[in-house]
């Protein structure tokens, strides 16, 4: 079944609205309900409707993709509430489910990463190793051969544990400890980054200038409830760095019209296969073996039900169905977000002192203002206590340098990732103190900028319980729960769970967070092998 381009989720931006009456999807027989049409979702439906199973997937809200969407900000912006690029996705995914035929189009940031310092110097670490070592040893030329080290070390783990093609541990479901220690092969150093190291102690194993130490630090927290010298946070880095998309390891990118578009895409592909996907129909109840019960009272019976919500709503909707060691182990899971998303409108791109220009290079790339070490943990700590810190670490991203077509021409948009926040103000909420959090991320980025805040035109700022409220997601959390290496490989959450037909496929799931798509994979297999 095609879906008509002027009916695509593409071309209506994920709002797919009701496609049927309440009454006829209650009345239809259904082999799968998947609860939530987030990207993985979206996936998990597609993999299970070529696979002939009759799907309906059911989404609370009014557009599709959950924290990977598109939404109207501002007039002609469009802007994405949480994901902003793309580098996990899965090659896998991407090449069975016909994701270029239906507009996929990618550009990889080459430029790599540029971070400025408080002393007016600056690197950009781009993705080319020969780019790369040369702005290494511009600025801290006794450190190239400990920067080769360390990238090398990277490659190594990304080839040991996520070579391309068929021998990729992301594929098929969790990995049993034997295996991953099999693929490691007694490298105590793979040992390290995988599991042991903190980013404080990765990045002094083989740098000495502290300014490059300090470029690559935040790369070990993102989305991370931990300050970068909790043991363990190096992890994170491996995995924003373990991608093969495009033929380009451990690089990230921008899609053409903005991350919303690939849940778009991947809803098209699960409409086409033959799932029909309703927006608009909140889920109350999952019911094991038997189905759900929506918001509204009615009941739509199925024998297997997908849960692409975190484990939390999850354990929610199954109340007193849950199995009692399966609540004990998603209430283990950390949860509780500690970033704040700033979405930001500009009339120039920022002037950076350590580099001048509003078009250079270093905008084509993702950007990071850093924080010094003491700063790290003090920001760390003021969040835990339910308090700001002084200053904000950023992570910034021009859509509108690749793609001018999701703003109005001369106008750019500014994604900024920054962290620590609380997701509990000790004193006050997030509606007392958003204009707060506003200034604070501002001047977090104005210390290396010229122009801000003059350049800025408009800003929308989620924290931690914003996102919980638009996208779903507990605690604010954009990983479904914390991937430290307590909670991943084979202590992530498995797709299959101890009740009756209820199955798991959201980021909670191997191979953990960010968009990639995998998860759903894999989750549709386990049904298709347990139910085939």
């Amino acid at each position: 079944m095609s879906v008509p381009e002027a009916a695509s989720a593409v071309a209506q931006l994920g709002r797919v609205g009701l496609p049927l009456p309440v009454r006829e999807l209650r009345a239809r027989r259904w082999d799968v309900i998947v609860v939530g049409a987030g990207h993985n979702g979206l996936t998990c439906a597609a993999y299970l409707a070529r696979a002939g199973r009759r799907v309906l997937v059911l989404e609370a809200r009014e557009r599709v993709g959950g924290a990977c969407t598109l939404e109207e900000v501002w007039p002609g912006v469009r802007m994405s509430p949480c994901a902003y690029l793309a580098g996990l996705l899965h090659p896998r995914v991407i090449d069975e489910l016909a994701l270029p035929r239906r507009g996929f189009a990618w550009t990889p940031a080459l430029n790599g990463l540029f971070v400025p310092f408080e002393d007016g110097s600056s690197v950009q670490l781009y993705e080319d190793d020969e780019r790369c070592e040369a702005e290494i040893r511009r600025l801290a030329p006794g450190d190239v051969a400990g920067w080769r080290q360390m990238v090398r070390l990277v490659a190594r783990l990304r080839d040991a544990l996520r070579p391309a093609g068929a021998g990729d541990l992301w594929l098929g479901g969790r990995p049993d400890p034997e295996q991953v220690e099999a693929r490691l092969g007694g490298d105590a150093e793979l040992r390290g980054l995988l599991f042991e190291w903190s980013m404080v102690e990765f990045v002094e194993r083989f740098l000495r200038d502290e300014r490059l130490q300090l470029a690559y630090l935040g790369q070990g927290v993102i989305g991370t409830n931990a300050s970068p010298f909790e043991p363990g946070t190096a992890s994170i880095h491996f995995h924003h760095s373990s991608g093969r998309q495009g033929g380009h390891p451990g690089t990230w990118g921008y899609v053409r019209g903005g991350m919303g578009l690939v849940s778009f895409m991947l809803c098209d592909a699960a409409r086409e296969a033959g799932a029909l996907v309703a927006a608009g129909v909140p889920v109350a109840r999952i019911i094991p073996g038997a189905g759900v019960e929506l918001e509204s009272g009615d009941h739509i019976a199925a024998p297997v039900v997908v849960s692409n919500a975190d484990p939390r709503v999850t354990l929610n909707l199954l109340g007193a169905d849950a199995d009692a060691a399966w609540r004990a182990q998603v209430l283990a899971m950390p949860i509780e977000g500690c970033t704040v998303k700033l979405n930001m409108l500009l009339r120039e791109l920022p002037n950076f002192r350590a580099r001048p220009g509003t078009f250079e290079p270093h905008h084509h790339a993702q950007i990071n203002t850093p924080l010094t070490k003491a700063e790290w943990q003090s920001g760390y700590a003021a969040a835990r206590r339910g308090e700001l810190p002084d200053r904000l670490w950023t992570e910034l991203y021009f859509q509108t340098v690749h793609d001018p077509t999701v703003a109005p021409p001369g106008l750019h948009t500014m994604s900024v990732f920054a962290q620590y926040v609380p997701y509990r103000f000790a004193v006050g909420d997030w509606v007392s103190r958003r204009d707060e959090v506003r200034r604070l991320g501002i001047a977090s980025i104005a210390r290396f900028v010229s122009n801000v805040p003059d350049a800025v035109l408009e800003v929308e700022v989620l924290g931690p319980p914003d996102i919980e409220h638009k996208v779903g997601l507990t605690g604010g959390h954009i990983f479904q729960g914390e991937c430290l290496p307590a909670h991943m490989w084979h202590n992530r959450l498995d797709y299959r769970t101890p009740m009756a037909g209820v199955y798991l496929c959201g980021a909670c799931t191997f191979p953990g967070g960010s968009v990639i798509a995998v998860n759903g994979r894999n989750a549709a297999l386990a049904i298709l092998a347990d139910r085939g």
